[in-house]
């Protein structure tokens, strides 16, 4: 089971002449793929069009990246969701800097040990930026696949994945860097993302491998790619304690590990709490509450867990030093710290952005 050289030149031709403008695509820089590659993990296109212009423009070189304080590229990741990348992407740009002349190496080896960068970043950079001969398969593409070839396997089990991958082999091993491998990586990706969906009737009439596409002539797709179910999401009830004096409000930073590493969130705690029950939980916090008010309730779903929250505005005199880990902050400073979409509930409710 092997993807015929011919049907991987059709699909190239058709590349060319169907491929999507696209901010980060055919610039010749290897800095656009690759953040790019990384903001598209688990991202929509839609939702990184925006925030890639602005992070090019707030950090346009690998020196900028890697010399960027953490506040400032959480903030202008914030939106994005899974932030371990922004942070690996600082990482892997101080190494670039330190070790290859700040710049991306053509080798995708090398490319693999850096911080963030696994296997299908290192082959969708390595491919589309210096033509190497290594494939990029990533969620659009096995899906084309297996669907090309009708695997009924379950496209969850790293068996599968290899098994898809070796469909592969025979176009890229021992060949010779070419525009072609960036071609054909990037016609794979594009057919997944525009005509062979996941959601919805797949656009099979205007699809370059429709007349060899075996799941197409048994017209079997909605089976096709098997994916085993998923574990629930752990479901967590949270307190939100929206703490203020007057025009401030008391952050706090969460810690350098773990879920929103380093991010700034309203404090809380993970159960749900009585107004009577707020009320001694912000004296324990050595405040004094002159007056409690329930907020909208509100939800985020993460990955593998929900976080079902309920928030209470606390007023309070005055808010003293809590220590390190908080921030006194008016909306103005607020709208300049990388608080997560987790609380968008909150942030809408007092307008915390766009301060000027």
């Amino acid at each position: 089971m092997q993807f015929e050289r011919e049907t991987a030149e059709h699909l190239v031709s058709w590349y060319d002449k169907n491929k999507r403008k696209l901010p980060w695509r055919d610039t010749g820089n290897p800095y656009d793929v690759w953040i790019s590659e990384i903001m598209l993990q688990q991202t929509r296109i839609e939702a990184v069009r925006d925030k890639y212009a602005l992070f090019r423009k707030e950090l346009p070189t690998i020196q900028d990246l890697a010399a960027c304080e953490d506040d400032k590229l959480m903030r202008i990741w914030e939106g994005l969701g899974y932030y371990s990348r922004a942070r690996n992407l600082k990482k892997c740009a101080q190494i670039l800097v330190e070790k290859y002349e700040g710049k991306l190496p053509a080798d995708v080896e090398k490319l693999k040990s850096l911080p963030g960068i696994g296997p299908y970043t290192a082959g969708a950079i390595g491919s589309i930026c210096f033509g190497l001969p290594v494939y990029a398969v990533d969620g659009n593409v096995l899906r084309v696949l297996a669907r090309y070839f009708e695997i009924r396997d379950d496209v969850r089990d790293l068996k599968t994945v290899s098994e898809i991958r070796d469909t592969l082999r025979s176009i890229y091993e021992n060949k010779e860097p070419s525009p072609f491998f960036s071609a054909l990586n990037q016609g794979l990706m594009e057919l997944g993302e525009t005509l062979c969906v996941p959601n919805g009737l797949p656009r099979c009439g205007d699809c370059p491998l429709k007349n060899r596409c075996r799941t197409h002539a048994k017209g079997c797709y909605e089976e096709i790619p098997y994916r085993s179910p998923l574990k629930p999401r752990k479901i967590i009830n949270r307190t939100l304690l929206v703490i203020r004096d007057g025009d401030s409000f008391l952050l706090h930073k969460r810690s350098a590990s773990g879920l929103l590493a380093g991010l700034y969130e309203f404090p809380g705690v993970d159960q749900t709490l009585t107004k009577e029950e707020v009320e001694k939980e912000t004296e324990k916090m050595n405040f004094e509450p002159l007056c409690i008010k329930a907020l909208p309730d509100s939800k985020h779903i993460f990955t593998h867990l929900e976080w079902h929250m309920k928030a209470y505005e606390i007023t309070v005199s005055e808010i003293h030093s809590k220590g390190s880990s908080y921030v006194l902050a008016n909306k103005k400073e607020l709208s300049q710290l990388a608080i997560p979409s987790a609380f968008k509930t909150y942030i809408d409710w007092y307008s915390l952005r766009d301060q000027k």
